[in-house]
C-alpha cells in the first residue's frame, strides 16, 4: 500500500499557530510586585490585567498566578471592604499576611497586617495568635513565630466586635525585606535601635557585638536577627549613616528609604563638567531669537531656570484682539544624548527630588544649575513652542523651533507681581510696559479657555518650612499663591498640550501625563462622606470635573472647606505616565505630555527627544531604540516621581515633628481629618502637621465608632466628634525619627443622640480589650 503523502503545509501551520500561543508569556512575580508597589492604595486583578495588557482569555491565568503570589505571602490579599477615608475600620479578607508586633500585656502573641499604612488606612485591626489547639498529641502548626516575623494566617472575626481577629498560622514566610532604618538609644546598659518607619510599633534590641559601634543617636541601617520561638527579635547594625541631631540626616532618612541616589556617579559628573557654554553657531540648528525679551520667573530661590515666557498681542487683522505667546524651554538634549552614561543615570533617577533643606537633581550640577538653566544675561539653547489664540482663549495654531536666547532678567512671582500691583522693583520697573502688561493682558484670554473647560479647582494651600542662618527649622508658614504662579502654569499647560497634539500629527511615539477618571468605589466613598455633611456626591454618573467643582463652591469660604478640598484629591487617580493615551482628567484635556521641565524630569526629555524628530531639528531626535523602550521607561520615571513624592512627604512629618517636640504640652487649632476604631486623625492649623488621638484618650464617655456618620459618639451623653470639625488639642507626644504625633483632645464634642455599643463577648482568648 502506498504511502500517503504528509501534509506538510497543515503541520507548519499547526506547529505556527502552536508556537504563537505559546509565545504569550503572563508577567513575572516580580513585575507584579513591582507594579503593585507604584500604585497609590489598592489594586486588583483588572487594574494587573490593564496595565500588562492581558488579552480576556489570557486572565484565567493570571487569576491563578495572583492566587499562587497571595498564597505564598508574595502579594497581600484585598480587603473586602471599598476603601474610605480613615473613616472607619477595613474588613480583612479570611486569609492574610500577617507581621508578629510582639507581646500584650497578657502575654498572647498580636500581629497586624504586613503592608499597613495607617496615613491611609487608619490604625490597625486588633488580632491574635490563637492557634488551634494539640492534634493527636501534635500541635498543628511549628513553634510560635518571633517579634517582626511574618505568617500567612487564618483570620476568624471575634463576635461583638468590628475590628478584634483570631489568627491561626498556616504558613511561615520569607521575608524579603530590605535593611531597614533606624536609631540607636540607650536603654538601661543595653542599646536598642528605634525603626524610621512611623507605622513601627516596637524597637529591637542590639548586641555590643553586633553594633558597629555605634552609640546613641546614631542613624544605622540594620537587619532584623532569628529570634527564640515567643521571643523579641534583635538587630544587627549594617551600616551607620551619621547622627539623627545634625538637621540634614532627617532628609537623608526618606532618601534612604525610598533608594533615591543622593550621590552622582564620578564619571557623569565627569561627563558633565566636561562640556563647554553653548556658542551660536550661523545656520546651526537653532534660530536666533535672542532679541525677544523672554523673561523666566520661578522662586526666589531656584536655580534651574528651565522655562521662559513672551507675548505680545497678534497683529494678524484675520484674528483681532488675540495673542501671540512663546514658551522658551531648555534644550537639554542639545548635552544629554541617548545612551551616553548622562543619559543613563537620568533615566534611572527619573526627576530630581525637591526636600524642604535640600535638592537631589536629575543632571549634575554643571548642567541643571548652570549650563541648561536660562540665566540672564547669557546665550542659551531652547526649544520653543510657538502658539496663537484668539480673543476667547481658543489655540488656533502652533509650532515648536530650536532657539538660541538671551534672557531678558530672572523675576521672583512675588517681584512680576508686585510690578503688575503698581510697585515694580529695580529689575522689574523697565520690563512692565514692554513684557509684564503683555503677560498678564495674554493671561486673561488663556483664562477665558480655562474657564470653559473647567478643569478640577481645588484650593490646597502650600506648607513651606522656613530655616534659620544655622539650617535648622525655624517656622511654618502657607505659602503665597499669586496670579503670577498661574499665569505660568497656564502657559506651561498650553504648551504641554501643544507638545502632545504636534506629537500626534507627526506620528511619534510619545510618553503620556495621563489621569483617569476617578475609580467608582472612591465615588462611592466620598458620597458617603459628603451625605454627612448633607451634600450631594456625583455617584453612579459619568463624572467631570465640573461635578466636583459645583461642590467645591459650595463649602468656600465656610467651616468645611479645607477637609471637603482634602477628600475630593483623595478621591482622585493617581497621574502616572504611559505611552496609552486616556487624557487628563483633573485638568480636562484630551492629550497631555510633560514638556516644559526637561531639567527636573526625565519624562519631559523624551518629549523634547520626539519633538526634534518630529520637526528635523537635528540628529539628536528620539531614536527607534528609544521609541521600543518608551513604554518601559513610562513605568519606571512613574516609580521615581512616587517614591520622590513619599521622600519629600515623610520628611515635612519629621522636620515638623521635630519642630514641635520643643512645644509639648502646647495646645494648638486644628480639625478632624479622619476617623478610624482607634481614634481621630488631626491635622492642625499653620503646620498642616498630623496626628492622632486614640479613643481611648477621649474623656468624659465611652465613646463609639459611628462609620456611616463619620463621627466619634458618646454612648451616654450622645457628646459626637464628626470629620471636619474644629478642635483644640494638647500635644503630648512627638517622634522626629518617624514623624509621628500622639494628641490629647481639649475640645468638647458637638451635642447628638447617644449611641448604644454592640453587645460583646468577652473572654481570655478572643475577646476584645477593654480601652
Amino acid at each position: 500500500m502506498a504511502k500517503q503523502p504528509k501534509n506538510t503545509k497543515n503541520k507548519k501551520l499547526s506547529k505556527k499557530k502552536k508556537n504563537k500561543k505559546s509565545a504569550f508569556k503572563l508577567p513575572s512575580e516580580e513585575d507584579i510586585q513591582k507594579f503593585a508597589a507604584s500604585m497609590d492604595g489598592l489594586i486588583g486583578k483588572e487594574a494587573i490585567a490593564r496595565h500588562f495588557k492581558l488579552k480576556n482569555d489570557q486572565r484565567a491565568g493570571l487569576k491563578g498566578l495572583l492566587k499562587r503570589m497571595r498564597d505564598n505571602g508574595k502579594l497581600a490579599p484585598l480587603p473586602e471592604k471599598k476603601p474610605t477615608f480613615a473613616s472607619g475600620p477595613t474588613k480583612l479578607k479570611p486569609t492574610a499576611v500577617l507581621r508578629v508586633t510582639g507581646l500584650d500585656k497578657d502575654g498572647e502573641v498580636k500581629l497586624e497586617p504586613a503592608n499597613w499604612d495607617v496615613k491611609q488606612q487608619g490604625e490597625p485591626p486588633e488580632i491574635f495568635l490563637h492557634e488551634a489547639p494539640k492534634q493527636g498529641g501534635r500541635r498543628s502548626i511549628g513553634q510560635p513565630p518571633a517579634q517582626g516575623d511574618l505568617i500567612l494566617a487564618r483570620l476568624t472575626p471575634v463576635k461583638g466586635s468590628s475590628n478584634t481577629y483570631n489568627a491561626r498560622t498556616l504558613k511561615r514566610l520569607e521575608d524579603n525585606r530590605e535593611a531597614l532604618l533606624g536609631v540607636i538609644r540607650q536603654s538601661g546598659d543595653s542599646l536598642r535601635v528605634v525603626p524610621t518607619e512611623k507605622k513601627s510599633r516596637f524597637d529591637y534590641e542590639v548586641s555590643r557585638n553586633q553594633s558597629l559601634q555605634a552609640k546613641p543617636g546614631d542613624l544605622v541601617r540594620f537587619d532584623l536577627q532569628s529570634g527564640r520561638p515567643g521571643s523579641f527579635r534583635r538587630a544587627k547594625v549594617l551600616e551607620r549613616l551619621g547622627n539623627i541631631d545634625d538637621f540634614q540626616n532627617i532628609s537623608l532618612i526618606a532618601l534612604t528609604e525610598q533608594g533615591i541616589p543622593v550621590e552622582m556617579p564620578e564619571d557623569v559628573a565627569a561627563q558633565a563638567a566636561a562640556f563647554k557654554p553653548f556658542k551660536p553657531v550661523k545656520n546651526g540648528d537653532h534660530k536666533d531669537m535672542r532679541q525677544v525679551p523672554l523673561i523666566t520667573i520661578d522662586p526666589p530661590d531656584a536655580k534651574d531656570h528651565d522655562d521662559a515666557v513672551w507675548a505680545e498681542r497678534d497683529d494678524d487683522a484675520q484674528n483681532p484682539g488675540g495673542v501671540k505667546i512663546i514658551v522658551a524651554i531648555a534644550d537639554v538634549a542639545y548635552y544629554v544624548r541617548a545612551q551616553t552614561r548622562l543619559d543613563e543615570e537620568a533615566q534611572k533617577r527619573g526627576n530630581s527630588t525637591y526636600l524642604p533643606d535640600r535638592v537631589v537633581p536629575m543632571l549634575p550640577e554643571k548642567l541643571s544649575n548652570e549650563l541648561c538653566s536660562l540665566k540672564d544675561g547669557v546665550d542659551r539653547p531652547a526649544l520653543a513652542c510657538f502658539m496663537t489664540f484668539d480673543k476667547k482663549g481658543k489655540k488656533l495654531h502652533h509650532h515648536f523651533d530650536r532657539i538660541v536666547m538671551k534672557s531678558a532678567a530672572k523675576l521672583s512671582y512675588r517681584e512680576a507681581q508686585d510690578a503688575i500691583d503698581g510697585k515694580p522693583g529695580d529689575v522689574a520697573g523697565p520690563l512692565l510696559e514692554g513684557v509684564l502688561k503683555p503677560l498678564w493682558a495674554a493671561y486673561e484670554i488663556l483664562k477665558k479657555g480655562r474657564d470653559k473647560r473647567q478643569p478640577l479647582n481645588l484650593e490646597l494651600p502650600e506648607r513651606k518650612l522656613i530655616f534659620n542662618k544655622h539650617g535648622l527649622m525655624s517656622d511654618v508658614i502657607i505659602a503665597d499663591r499669586f496670579d503670577a504662579h498661574k499665569l505660568v502654569e497656564e502657559f506651561m499647560i498650553q504648551a504641554n498640550v501643544a507638545a502632545a497634539e504636534s506629537l500626534e500629527k507627526h506620528k511619534v511615539p510619545v510618553i503620556y501625563r495621563i489621569h483617569d477618571a476617578p475609580a467608582p468605589e472612591k465615588l462611592i466613598a466620598l458620597a458617603d462622606f459628603l451625605k454627612t455633611l448633607d451634600l450631594t456626591g456625583p455617584k453612579g454618573q459619568v463624572v467631570k470635573p465640573a461635578n466636583f467643582n459645583s461642590i467645591l463652591a459650595k463649602v468656600a469660604g465656610g467651616e468645611y472647606e479645607h477637609v471637603v478640598n482634602q477628600v475630593v484629591l483623595r478621591s482622585q487617580s493617581q497621574a502616572v505616565y504611559t505611552t496609552e493615551n486616556l487624557g487628563h482628567f483633573g485638568l480636562n484635556l484630551r492629550r497631555y505630555a510633560h514638556f516644559t521641565s526637561p531639567i527636573r524630569r526625565y519624562a519631559d526629555l523624551t518629549v523634547h527627544r520626539g519633538l526634534i524628530r518630529a520637526y528635523n531639528l537635528g540628529k539628536d531626535g528620539l531614536s527607534g531604540g528609544e521609541v521600543a523602550q518608551l513604554e518601559e521607561i513610562a513605568q519606571e520615571i512613574s516609580k521615581t516621581e512616587r517614591r520622590s513624592m513619599v521622600a519629600e512627604r515623610d520628611t515635612k512629618d519629621r522636620m515638623i515633628a521635630g519642630f514641635l517636640a520643643e512645644k509639648i504640652d502646647s495646645t494648638f487649632s486644628g480639625r478632624i481629618g479622619g476617623i478610624a476604631g482607634a481614634g481621630l486623625f488631626i491635622t492642625l492649623e499653620g503646620t498642616g502637621a498630623d496626628g492622632f488621638i486614640p479613643v481611648s484618650t477621649l474623656e468624659g464617655d465611652y465613646f463609639i465608632h459611628d462609620e456611616p456618620g463619620m463621627a466619634m459618639v458618646g454612648e451616654r451623653t450622645g457628646e459626637t466628634y464628626k470629620i471636619g470639625d474644629k478642635v483644640t488639642v494638647k500635644l503630648v507626644k512627638a517622634t522626629p525619627v518617624s514623624g509621628g504625633m500622639q494628641m490629647e483632645m481639649i475640645s468638647k464634642g458637638k451635642p447628638g443622640k447617644p449611641m448604644q455599643r454592640k453587645k460583646r463577648r468577652f473572654s481570655r482568648s478572643s475577646g476584645p480589650r477593654r480601652r
